[in-house]
């Protein structure tokens, strides 16, 4: 008897169990398909940025590689500091995090997340820097770092002289490089980093009509300079995880 009521507990939660996974698999579907499909009212189904929340950073889909409009550019994010140690101020060499993050990926059949991120930020920055304004951009080439208020008065000036919209997608976006170069300088050149700057750019593979011209050369870097900015390190983040992986790939790099 004792035998036989473990034995129905036991299908029981194996019900339960198979009931849930079914459901979180149709989820899963339902909202990878609203994700990689043409924006449609169906997305309303889901409120507020729910759906975003869900498939950003872990579960993102990009097809970006096929046609009509493959990937036909590199993207990279490099970064220095302006280190003090020892009463000593310096400024520091620049280090390549992507050149870093992709030896995560080189040779790796089960390639981590770790390895796009410099990436995809970049992709997204470049994005938005273009949207600014001629004014705007000038702008943002200036440096902001001095006292904690430095970014709300990157915001004041940027809103006023261009669209406001386009500013604060670009301010969005720029607090998350900062962040992301702070752990970056932090990793290489530890607490004494003062402040930290960024270079983005693209550059172009070589078009697809030349592709057998054994003299093309790719096309220039096309960079979004910004200035120096004061470090900035967002709740939860863990700067010795990130030192420990980082430090890692930096090795591996060759850098």
């Amino acid at each position: 008897m004792t035998e036989s009521k473990t034995t129905g507990n036991r299908s029981v939660v194996v019900r339960i169990v198979m009931v849930l996974a079914v459901a979180f698999t149709a989820w899963h579907i339902f909202a990878t398909f609203l994700w990689i499909a043409p924006a449609s009212g169906l997305r309303q189904v889901i409120p507020g940025d729910a759906l975003t929340r869900y498939m950003i950073p872990m579960h993102g889909q990009s097809w970006s590689v096929f046609a009509p409009e493959p990937i036909n550019g590199d993207y990279r994010i490099q970064v220095r500091a302006v280190v003090t140690e020892n009463g000593t101020t310096r400024t520091t060499d620049w280090v390549d995090a992507t050149a870093a993050e992709i030896t995560m990926l080189t040779h790796n059949l089960a390639p981590p997340r770790a390895g796009i991120q410099s990436i995809e930020l970049a992709s997204r920055f470049k994005g938005a820097w273009d949207a600014l304004s001629a004014e705007q951009q000038e702008i943002v080439s200036l440096g902001y770092y001095n006292g904690s208020d430095w970014r709300d008065r990157l915001g004041v000036a940027l809103e006023a002289t261009g669209d406001a919209a386009e500013a604060g997608a670009y301010l969005d976006i720029e607090r998350v490089v900062t962040a992301y170069s702070t752990q970056v300088a932090y990793a290489m050149w530890g607490e004494g980093v003062e402040q930290v700057q960024f270079v983005i750019s693209r550059q172009n593979v070589i078009p697809f009509a030349q592709r057998n011209d054994p003299d093309a050369e790719r096309p220039a870097v096309q960079p979004a300079p910004t200035g120096w900015r004061g470090t900035l390190v967002e709740p939860g983040q863990s700067q010795e995880n990130f030192a420990r992986i980082f430090r890692t790939a930096v090795a591996e790099s060759g850098q």
